[in-house]
């Protein structure tokens, strides 16, 4: 199943991203995490600093690849629960590029209080440069990801 943690962002530039995940308890994990005691998993706050650095990275590179993956999460650290009614502020910095992809500088907060931050890497490919029978595959994630996006970003920012 594939879910879409990012509900908004409200501001982008070249280097920085800042994004919103709004916590409801009508999402269907929360039912089993924790039953009596409803929270945000880390994994999908990790999952949400990722998408966030995703866009980060399709805004910058002008949609160049079709394909965003986190391939390493380091000196992740969490704070604060995040409850339905929350929202998670996700802001995430652009650290280098790699040959791979790129690495940012993340963190999460639920009010002032922080809720997860960590050092993410991403690979960012096409399919074609993996399997290059996929080719025809990658034009279509493209424009399927900046219809998401044209819904998601800011109404001054333009691709």
């Amino acid at each position: 199943m594939k879910f879409n943690l990012i509900d908004k962002i409200e501001s982008l530039t070249d280097t920085k991203i800042v994004a919103v995940k709004y916590v409801s308890l009508a999402e269907e994990y929360l039912a089993d995490h924790f039953p009596t005691f409803p929270v945000l998993p880390g994994v999908m706050m990790l999952e949400a600093l990722t998408q966030a650095a995703t866009w980060l990275m399709h805004s910058r590179s002008g949609f160049a690849k079709s394909i965003a993956v986190m391939k390493e999460a380091r000196n992740v650290k969490y704070g604060h629960f995040v409850a339905p009614g929350n929202s998670l502020r996700v802001e995430v910095e652009f650290a280098k590029a790699t040959e791979a992809g790129a690495t940012f500088k993340t963190a999460g907060s639920v009010g002032n209080a922080q809720a997860v931050a960590a050092r993410i890497e991403l690979a960012y490919f096409n399919l074609a440069d993996k399997q290059p029978e996929l080719a025809s595959i990658n034009a279509k994630l493209i424009e399927h990801h900046k219809s998401r996006w044209a819904l998601l970003q800011p109404a001054t920012v333009s691709v």
